[in-house]
């Protein structure tokens, strides 16, 4: 039973702590896509600013995220499928389909709770 127990803990352990269900992040969010149409993402797939996907920088890819615009509470689910923001001090980028469901006008305080 001990050993189980162990391993356990070790996998728990090698998850990254952002990377859990429950787990949250407050920051900046914006929007990105215009050019990017059909372009592959970091998971493989087309770039579709119509789908409810994100990047974000060290979120597993395919992790499923709820992403909250602090100032008017609106919330939207999306999937990780890129990487990035890549400067700006940005902690995601959203698709133009999320942005929208936000209400988000450029950029926006978020925060980005993991579901999965």
């Amino acid at each position: 039973m001990s050993l189980v127990l162990l391993v356990a803990l070790v996998l728990a352990a090698a998850v990254p702590l952002e990377a859990r269900a429950g787990a949250t992040q407050v920051g900046k969010a914006s929007w990105y896509g215009p050019g990017l149409h059909g372009k592959k993402t970091a998971s493989g797939e087309r770039f579709n600013p119509q789908r409810l996907t994100a990047a974000h920088r060290r979120l597993p890819l395919g992790t499923q995220a709820r992403v909250t615009n602090l100032k008017n509470g609106k919330a939207v689910t999306v999937i990780i499928n890129d990487r990035g923001p890549h400067r700006g001090g940005r902690i995601i980028d959203l698709s133009r389909a999320a942005a929208q469901q936000l209400s988000m006008d450029g950029v926006a305080r978020v925060r980005v709770e993991v579901l999965n």
